[in-house]
């Protein structure tokens, strides 16, 4: 799937595996399996204060898994035509975003923790940060 076809309706929300025990839940996530890309890249976000928002971008080839590990968050997915919102705040339920969808997550709740795992390493080249641009790779691609 090419940038300027990627939509909305590409963003998956997916059941992640949820193993019961009486001591405590636990969810494991293997590459290739329960997701459809091999795990590069692992981080967080946490101590985000109220009001404040995280991501604005899009990604050229990234491929991302977003959990809200605790608490929760809603993800504005945006396709240049379309936009959803999509609250997360299971930790047994994750939101696959694939590359050319621009990312805004809002509405944090107190202490909310946010798990990214991401299909390559960090690369600066692969962002689209600004909103415009995006708009405009969307129409030409």
């Amino acid at each position: 799937m090419d940038l300027k076809n990627s939509t909305i309706e590409d963003c998956k929300i997916i059941d992640l595996p949820k193993i019961n025990n009486r001591a405590g839940n636990i969810t494991s996530i293997h590459s290739n399996i329960d997701i459809p890309f091999n795990i590069k890249r692992v981080y967080y976000l946490y101590d985000i204060p109220g009001g404040e928002n995280r991501g604005g971008h899009a990604h050229k080839k990234l491929h991302q898994l977003i959990v809200a590990t605790s608490g929760g968050f809603d993800v504005i997915v945006d396709d240049g035509k379309n936009k959803k919102t999509i609250p997360l705040n299971r930790p047994y339920i994750g939101l696959i975003i694939i590359p050319g969808i621009w990312r805004e997550l809002t509405n944090f709740s107190s202490g909310s923790v946010c798990l990214v795992l991401a299909s390559s390493l960090y690369n600066e080249n692969d962002y689209i940060r600004n909103y415009f641009d995006f708009l405009n790779i969307k129409k030409h691609e």
